[in-house]
């Protein structure tokens, strides 16, 4: 019999499938264009199991449930909760543009993002490769069919088929690795594979070459280098809005699936994925940055923006890995938190403004488009350009403090590559200033290439402005959020 505790630990997620379940049930009676009344139950679900994590978090207690296949503890409820609201900020921007494309004809689309947010959620929550995969695989199935959701455009149908491919090669190798972890420990429980390798009595051969096809699953999954194929494809050619799907939220569970696995379960071969992880990082770096620079779609230099950001988190990961210094590790993991929640953030309000320009039978995907942004809409410009600076790592934003504290942990570790590293990851964001900056001169310096005013509806607007109020109110003040993502590191590692 499943006691009380295993049902407290999952009770958010009873409650969001559930909700999800409500929520297209209710749709079937909804015969409004705009799906007023399954946007308003939809927001209404994800603010109160947004709400319920954070009330978790706060508790600052750690239960495992279900024979520990799952744990709830305060950095997945904090990320949970974050995710939540990520998934909320989309969908409130995604309306407009989704009613203008006939994409909330069936409500699928506040559907599959809660199923989407249900996914992410048990990722987090995983203490067991079998969960943890379950998870994965919800949220990457509701992702696809978000991708191809408008059902008689080209580009989208060929992101889907290109995301669906080379996802299931991703899972193959996620699954191939776990099945070698698997017959080596004799377990898919994290906590119990982390105490068979510690004993140093299981062949490492075995173990290390189930690292590499796991390391390579989780390279896919935060769309890093030489595993980045799908990203400017898919975000190029999906909706904005499912765009903005991908790009935003599950940055998050990607973070805590990393943690999980390579900290809570494989951590015995930390020198061998660190090493790993540490190509990743220099290779997405470099890709990430220099590729950005020859694109002229906005999309698609966002895409490469995203794999040098990851690189960023990547060089976190690295930085925990110091023998026998707990205070350290929590101290880089956190880092890399709250670059990650800094991340999505300014990455919600960049895709919010390309969609609150488009418009019916038109994407505003070049950056000519943007072109004299200033002179029609001062707040959305000046929006933007909080964006960019902060994706640059320029001072007073979120995105510099992001980047500074990551690096502060990188050179706290005292590894030997550490300084070298440091400066590399220097150079090439001076390097990706360029293409950030050239955003920014389109809008305040170059004529308008239309007349058309900038329109959108007050939730869209209100959502928007805090949005990038909160970009740089977080770079200013950031102690709140990092002593946040410190003290739920700090208590994952402590148990």
């Amino acid at each position: 019999m499943i006691d009380a505790t295993s049902w407290m630990a999952v009770y958010p997620e009873i409650v969001l499938l559930v909700m999800a379940c409500v929520i297209a049930l209710v749709d079937l009676l909804v015969t409004s264009p705009k799906r007023t009344t399954t946007y308003a139950l939809t927001l209404a679900s994800l603010a109160g199991v947004a709400l319920m994590h954070a009330m978790y978090a706060d508790a600052g207690q750690t239960l495992y449930g279900f024979g520990r296949l799952v744990v709830s503890d305060p950095m997945g409820h904090w990320l949970k909760c974050f995710s939540a609201i990520a998934v909320m900020i989309t969908l409130v921007y995604s309306r407009p543009y989704g009613v203008d494309r006939d994409m909330l004809r069936g409500g699928e689309m506040f559907t599959l993002s809660m199923f989407a947010l249900l996914g992410m959620s048990v990722m987090i929550s995983g203490q067991n490769f079998l969960v943890l995969y379950l998870g994965l695989e919800l949220l990457t199935l509701s992702s696809y069919t978000l991708v191809a959701l408008r059902r008689d455009n080209g580009n989208a149908t060929e992101a889907a088929m290109k995301y669906f491919v080379l996802g299931a090669m991703a899972s193959g190798f996620l699954l191939y690795g776990i099945s070698m972890v698997y017959g080596a420990t004799g377990s898919l429980d994290l906590s119990v594979i982390f105490k068979s390798i510690a004993t140093g009595q299981i062949k490492p051969q075995v173990l290390v070459f189930g690292l590499v096809f796991i390391v390579s699953g989780l390279a896919f999954k935060l769309g890093v280098v030489p595993f980045h194929m799908w990203i400017p494809d898919v975000y190029q050619g999906a909706p904005t809005a499912a765009t903005l799907m991908i790009a935003g939220a599950p940055k998050l569970a990607a973070f805590a699936l990393v943690i999980r696995v390579l900290v809570e379960g494989l951590l015995p071969l930390a020198v061998d994925w660190q090493q790993m992880l540490a190509l990743l990082a220099v290779a997405s770096l470099l890709v990430g940055n220099l590729a950005a620079i020859a694109q002229t779609n906005l999309k698609r230099m966002l895409a490469y923006s995203t794999i040098a950001q990851m690189g960023f988190v990547l060089i976190g990961l690295i930085a925990g890995v110091v023998s026998g210094n707990a205070d350290h590790a929590a101290n880089a993991y956190s880092s890399a938190m709250f670059y990650v929640i800094g991340y999505v953030l300014t990455t919600l309000a960049s895709f919010g403004i390309i969609m609150l320009l488009a418009r019916q039978g038109f994407e505003s995907e070049e950056i000519i488009d943007l072109a004299g942004l200033n002179h029609r809409s001062p707040l959305y410009a000046g929006v933007m350009a909080i964006c960019m600076f902060s994706l640059a790592g320029i001072p007073p934003l979120v995105g510099f403090y992001a980047k500074l504290s990551v690096l502060q942990a990188l050179i706290a570790s005292g590894q030997a590559y550490a300084i070298y590293l440091a400066l590399f990851a220097v150079i090439m964001s001076l390097i990706g200033a360029f293409y950030y900056l050239r955003v920014v001169k389109v809008m305040y310096f170059d004529e308008p290439v239309t007349a058309t005013t900038v329109t959108a509806d007050a939730d869209v607007r209100v959502v928007l402005s805090l949005n990038g109020l909160l970009v740089l109110v977080l770079g200013i003040v950031p102690g709140a959020l990092m002593t946040l993502c410190a003290q739920a590191i700090a208590q994952m590692l402590a148990n």
